[in-house]
């Protein structure tokens, strides 16, 4: 699973052209900047990761072009993508796509039609997308090695980079297309290298390469597990939309990435694709890989999925992203919304598959995404046929966003990242769901965890570990401590019982916690556990309030608020909340107005904790609840189930100003 689609050749990025596909496998070579835009925004590289990758070679070949030695002629960097004939291999080729803007993928290739599809090409075959490519070897000595020189730009390998022109190219690459937010983010990697020299960002952008192909196995591989925990181990009746092999990105895929993966396991009986219209991506290009990898898979019309799901023919959704933003919602291609919404309905699992690099934890919701629009003809005609009155108006939106509680789950290349749902148990993980009282409805009435007298010693508090256990599991599942992120505590006497350090929240037992001492946060002797990287919040809070209880998680509403509320934050702030019924479960003596603290997020947690203990000190009547930016909530109560219900309440009311827009990016910020 790790043939590149993606490979860099004698100074030009070479690719699989996927205008052609299925019927033409024609390799298409780049050697200017205007024809990686032009790939890129006509189709013929697509995919998030894929764009991003080929982005960064763009920005190679700007720092190439722009980069000037003693004798250069004037850089160029316009042209036209040279589509050359393919090895005998990788089947016969036809007339090359028109390469504008509007050009329709649809339509069939109009070469001979006998190409093999079960043998793509992968430009140079035997091409190690780790390494430089082993031509002739002058793509690296274009750029002269050698001492700075002097000049109207930055000195490297003997040239002189001009690295605002490099830039404004960068700029044009990134407008390509705005929802991806890989592309960009790619682009920005690499420009980092730009006043080193071409070699420099070249070795970035292979390194890169590189990167992808580890991530999308690593992120398969974890939705391969997860799917399998949700449906069971036996063959499973998948569902995909769009593409999301490894024509979207270098190597292996997300969501098909999995899909390979479960194969490769048995476990898959059958894929339905979705066409995806109106550039049929499901039917040229994902059956085209499945076919490849031979995967059993039935194409369907989109509008056929629901029916699929009501029938009893699907078992799991599998769809790749564009961009994730810091709440968890979704961007993805037009017709996810849909079968999400019909996923939901049918309760069968919706599982998003991405690498990190399409989460921008920057933009809070889904309603800030650009959603980009395409040309009319993608729906006004079909196979060169126009099918639409001329003239008729057109809606054609590439994209749509999925909201994140209607997302099973989001899961990267460091497992599962977000999980909403409540539905899904764990196959693996059944023995665990006889929990403490604690871990039920939270609307249900529950005793305080509590002692009357300190400890000195790590004797065993079995229930209030299992409390923390049955709390920990409930937040985990709805993806507010995914993998080993976030903590619990509760007080007893004189110390803290803390959930332990490095362990998954979803698998924490009664022996998973950890007895630290209030007054200096250190741990009793004798355990075989670390306590938590954040008890530092917990003893703070505990040192100046009477809570019994804290819970410090990463709900997607409140993360967001509190990462973009205040900008550029060095020092605590409060951001003025009024106006909402919500504001009633923080126990507060006014309702009607309160201010939220929120922190900087210092590398040192112990300073976290400190300028925690410092604010509560001096504001003895601040809300139970405050905020870190970038590393989450914390919330605190008299019992465990009073802290945990004041951490959903917070979450409950970030999600209302997030999606009523009753929140500005002024500060300090006035909420009401």
């Amino acid at each position: 699973m790790d043939d590149s689609s993606l490979t860099w050749d004698d100074g030009a990025l070479l690719t699989i052209d996927q205008r052609g596909l299925p019927h033409e496998v024609r390799e298409l070579r780049m050697e200017t900047v205007d024809q990686v835009i032009e790939a890129i925004s006509t189709l013929a590289i697509r995919g998030a990761p894929a764009i991003g990758i080929a982005g960064a070679f763009g920005v190679v070949i700007a720092t190439r072009a722009h980069t000037t030695t003693p004798g250069d002629a004037t850089a160029v960097s316009g042209g036209s993508a040279e589509v050359t004939a393919a090895p005998a291999e990788m089947g016969a080729v036809g007339t090359p796509s028109s390469g504008t803007t509007d050009s329709d993928p649809s339509t069939p290739s109009r070469g001979t039609g006998d190409s093999d599809p079960s043998t793509p090409s992968r430009g140079t075959t035997d091409s190690d997308p780790s390494t430089p490519s082993r031509g002739t070897g002058d793509s690296e000595s274009s750029v002269p090695s050698g001492g700075a020189t002097g000049g109207g730009g930055d000195a490297c390998c003997g040239g002189v980079v001009d690295v605002a022109a490099v830039r404004a190219e960068a700029d044009r690459i990134v407008a390509a297309r705005p929802t991806a937010v890989n592309l960009a983010w790619a682009v920005e990697r690499v420009c980092a290298r730009v006043a080193e020299g071409a070699d420099a960002v070249l070795a970035e952008t292979l390194e890169l390469l590189a990167e992808d192909g580890r991530v999308n196995l690593a992120a398969a591989t974890h939705a391969a597990d997860l799917v399998q925990r949700l449906c069971g181990d036996r063959p499973l009746r998948l569902l995909t939309h769009c593409n999301t092999g490894r024509l979207a990105t270098s190597a292996v895929g997300t969501a098909i990435g999995a899909l390979r993966v479960l194969h490769e396991r048995g476990a898959v009986a059958d894929v339905l694709v979705d066409e995806t219209r109106p550039l049929l991506q499901g039917a040229r290009l994902t059956a085209w890989e499945l076919a490849e990898a031979g995967i059993p898979h039935r194409l369907t019309i989109d509008s056929a999925a629901a029916w699929a799901m009501a029938t009893g023919q699907v078992d799991a959704v599998l769809v790749g992203a564009d961009r994730i933003t810091a709440n968890g919602d979704v961007a993805n291609k037009i017709g996810t919304f849909t079968l999400a919404l019909a996923a939901r309905h049918h309760g069968i699992p919706f599982i998003v598959v991405a690498p990190e690099s399409t989460r921008d934890t920057a933009m809070a919701t889904g309603a800030q995404i650009v959603v980009e629009q395409r040309a009319p003809s993608e729906v006004t005609g079909f196979g060169g046929v126009e099918t639409a009155p001329t003239g008729t108006a057109v809606f054609n939106p590439a994209f749509d966003v999925t909201p994140t509680d209607l997302v099973t789950a989001v899961v990267t290349e460091n497992g599962v990242v977000y999980r909403n749902s409540h539905r899904f148990v764990d196959n693996e993980r059944s023995d665990h769901t006889t929990a403490s009282p604690l871990a039920s409805n939270s609307n249900t009435p529950q005793a305080a965890v509590t002692a009357t007298a300190p400890t000195t010693g790590a004797a065993p508090h079995t229930e209030q570990a299992r409390a923390i256990a049955g709390i920990a599991r409930q937040l985990y599942e709805r993806g507010w401590m995914p993998g080993t992120a976030g903590n619990i505590s509760v007080r007893i006497g004189g110390d803290a019982l803390v959930t332990a350090s490095g362990l998954s929240k979803g698998e924490l037992t009664e022996r998973d916690a950890v007895l630290v001492a209030i007054a200096d946060t250190t741990a009793r002797p004798g355990q075989d556990r670390r306590p938590s990287a954040e008890t530092s919040i917990h003893t703070a809070v505990y040192r100046t309030t009477a809570a019994g209880a804290v819970v410090h998680v990463h709900s997607p509403f409140a993360t967001a608020f509190a990462t973009t509320a205040v900008p550029s934050i060095d020092a605590v702030r409060t951001v003025p909340v009024s106006g909402f019924e919500l504001l009633k479960g923080f126990g507060v003596a006014d309702p009607s107005a309160i201010d939220i603290p929120v922190f900087p997020n210092w590398p040192d947690v112990a300073r976290i904790g400190a300028e925690i203990e410092v604010y509560l000190r001096e504001n003895p009547t601040a809300p139970p609840i405050l905020g870190i930016t970038g590393h989450g909530i914390t919330a605190w109560g008299e019992t465990l189930s009073q802290a945990r219900d004041r951490a959903e309440c917070l979450e409950a009311l970030c999600e209302l100003i997030a999606r009523t827009g009753r929140s500005t990016a002024a500060v300090p910020l006035e909420i009401g």
